[in-house]
């Protein structure tokens, strides 16, 4: 029998499980993991891992797709210690309705975007308020917010470190402010939304001229060239490592043009070490080491 204390037996059981389960890599001391369970216009969520922590940001897909999801991950919602959300809008909280209804899960978020969800009959009987522009600690993640500029009422973004690992998350804005640039300067690995392509939005016939005005203003959505100069202005922090290029319109943008205009930007720079995904509203993303390790 091993000589190995009951406590470091069942970890290394839970390890082996997830790898089973799922196809994931196991924990090792001061590990940061991120997957994205789907991003696009129809929903979006991400699952953030460390040692000690599993949350979610944002709840876009339905409570059952993200069951699923979270199953192939090799995770039970019991597990997930929190929701963060960036805003209110239904691409972005679409299962807290029937989630909240099944499992007692936490969800943070600014108070403003809370009054926002209640008023539209949200009834999470968690909710964790957090000032916007302020640092607070789930576990042993810190997370920063931040504001952005969109047409929510009080959006963010984040910054979430653990260990020597730091995540960015980028998504929804229509102009990437001083402010949130130098906030996931310090991101290892990040998350930002690569929405459209600005030539197919301006000749979609699906959309009128009044939404593309808004689509493509200071309170819209980063397009490919946007996302693209963004990450072009962190290289100079030296830290990046990956990009997760996500919330792709359905009909203004493909991953190709996405990843291209991304790529092209870092080959110009010199950086094409820089690892460029793209999350899909179908597909779940590998499993990324936030540090790149």
């Amino acid at each position: 029998m091993s000589g190995r204390c009951p406590e470091r037996r069942a970890r290394a059981f839970l390890a082996e499980f997830r790898v089973a389960a799922g196809g994931r890599v196991p924990f090792t001391a001061r590990m940061f993991f991120v997957t994205v369970l789907g991003s696009g216009s129809a929903g979006n969520c991400a699952l953030v891992e460390t040692p000690q922590t599993r949350l979610l940001i944002d709840a876009g897909l339905s409570a059952r797709a993200l069951k699923e999801r979270l199953a192939a991950c090799g995770v039970n919602p019991l597990e997930i210690d929190g929701i963060l959300l960036t805003h209110e809008h239904g691409d972005h909280v679409g299962a807290l309705e029937v989630w909240c209804k099944q499992w007692q899960t936490p969800i943070y978020c600014n108070r403003t975007t809370a009054e926002a969800l209640q008023s539209n009959g949200a009834r999470p009987k968690d909710w964790r308020y957090f000032p916007t522009g302020s640092t607070f600690s789930i576990k042993d993640l810190a997370v920063e917010n931040f504001p952005v500029p969109y047409d929510a009422v009080d959006p963010v973004g984040f910054v979430l470190h653990s260990g020597d690992g730091t995540l960015g998350v980028l998504t929804d804005l229509g102009k990437a402010t001083r402010l949130a640039v130098e906030r996931v300067r310090q991101a290892q690995t990040l998350l930002i939304e690569t929405n459209h392509d600005e030539k197919l939005l301006q000749n979609c016939t699906k959309r009128p001229w009044s939404v593309k005005q808004r689509i493509m203003s200071q309170h819209g959505h980063l397009s490919n060239g946007a996302a693209a100069n963004v990450i072009g202005d962190l290289l100079g922090g030296g830290r990046l490592r990956r990009t997760v290029l996500g919330h792709l319109s359905r009909d203004c943008n493909s991953p190709e043009l996405a990843t291209g205009a991304v790529r092209s930007r870092l080959a110009a720079d010199g950086a094409e070490a820089v690892e460029v995904w793209c999350a899909t509203q179908r597909e779940i993303t590998p499993r990324f080491a936030v540090a790149g390790v």
